[in-house]
């Protein structure tokens, strides 16, 4: 169904906003560093060079033919040290993976559901087409895709095993479309993070979140959701006592920032719990914590949107892509 209800918005813009606030402290693992670059952000704010704690000089992409050409005008960056993976976007921007959410979501609207076949051929000609995006950073996901696509595989069977927190990063367009119809959801979302996230561990993953937003969506409180399907990453007891203590000892301490999706994901989990009651504080908390904090902020951003209670009017209002949400 259409997205038409504030709580299917405000789920919508939660992701989009944790993506966007905590973009400049994306994948900073030296917490001071970040502190000395940024301060504590509150507020949207736009990327810094030098990022100290890059790894872009290590990551390398080589297309084996023109139809697998994706770096386009950024190549020139790739290899190079002290590159932040964001540099050009604006304060409020939204980086690579939820501008593919905005072209899942046109594709929803046009198509009136979730139409696999669609969502493909957008995804290709929003990769391949040079200035559609000004993000530096591609994740080895898309890598394996357009090597596989440059290879003669078929779009459909283009998607790798990957473990990565990112693979959820469209489940909340998703989850949201599909609110009123649980089995829809599940089977959109399955054809759908299969496109360049494979595997049990993400497959998981994105179902329990779902479950989760819809629950929330429909109505059930937030922190009953989470418990309700967390599949055994984490419990009501854990979750009690992690919440008494700093936020750092439990991101950085318990589990890793990292992107890997058996740490990040019951870490968004802790975040969202915790600050079930105050989405600000959650978005704020995630971001400061650094390590892979966008995709943390998508999930943490929806699942704390689910539950109504608006972001700040300062946010919502220098999100870029804010009037694309509808």
């Amino acid at each position: 169904m259409p997205i038409t209800t504030d709580r299917q918005r405000n789920s919508l813009l939660g992701a989009f906003l944790g993506d966007a606030l905590a973009m400049p402290a994306h994948w900073y693992y030296d917490r001071a560093a970040l502190a000395s670059d940024y301060g504590r952000i509150t507020a949207l704010t736009a990327p810094k060079n030098p990022h100290p704690d890059s790894i872009l000089w290590r990551s390398s992409y080589t297309a084996p033919n023109p139809k697998g050409e994706i770096l386009h005008s950024q190549a020139q960056y790739w290899g190079r040290r002290g590159i932040h993976y964001h540099q050009f976007l604006p304060a409020g921007g939204n980086t690579l993976n939820m501008l593919l959410a905005l072209e899942l979501l046109d594709s929803l609207r046009s198509c009136g559901g979730y139409d696999h076949v669609d969502y493909l051929r957008r995804y290709i000609d929003f990769m391949t087409t040079p200035d559609r995006h000004r993000d530096t950073y591609i994740e080895e996901c898309h890598r394996n895709f357009f090597t596989n696509f440059a290879r003669g595989k078929k779009p459909e069977d283009c998607g790798a095993t990957d473990i990565h927190i990112g693979g959820l990063a469209h489940v909340p367009i998703l989850a949201a479309w599909f609110a009123d119809n649980e089995s829809a959801a599940l089977e959109a979302i399955h054809a759908h993070i299969r496109t360049t996230h494979r595997g049990p561990e993400v497959e998981t993953a994105a179902r329990d979140l779902a479950k989760m937003l819809i629950a929330t969506l429909n109505g059930a409180p937030l922190r009953e959701s989470i418990e309700k399907f967390a599949n055994g990453r984490v419990g009501p007891r854990k979750l009690r006592d992690w919440s008494k203590r700093p936020d750092h000892e439990i991101v950085g301490g318990v589990f890793s920032p990292a992107c890997y999706l058996e740490d990040s994901f019951p870490a968004s989990l802790f975040l969202a719990w915790k600050y079930a009651d105050d989405p600000k504080s959650a978005l704020i908390a995630n971001t400061n914590l650094g390590g892979d904090n966008c995709h943390r902020g998508i999930v943490v951003g929806a699942l704390t949107g689910a539950t109504g209670i608006p972001f700040p009017q300062e946010w919502t209002s220098g999100l870029v892509c804010r009037d694309q949400l509808g």
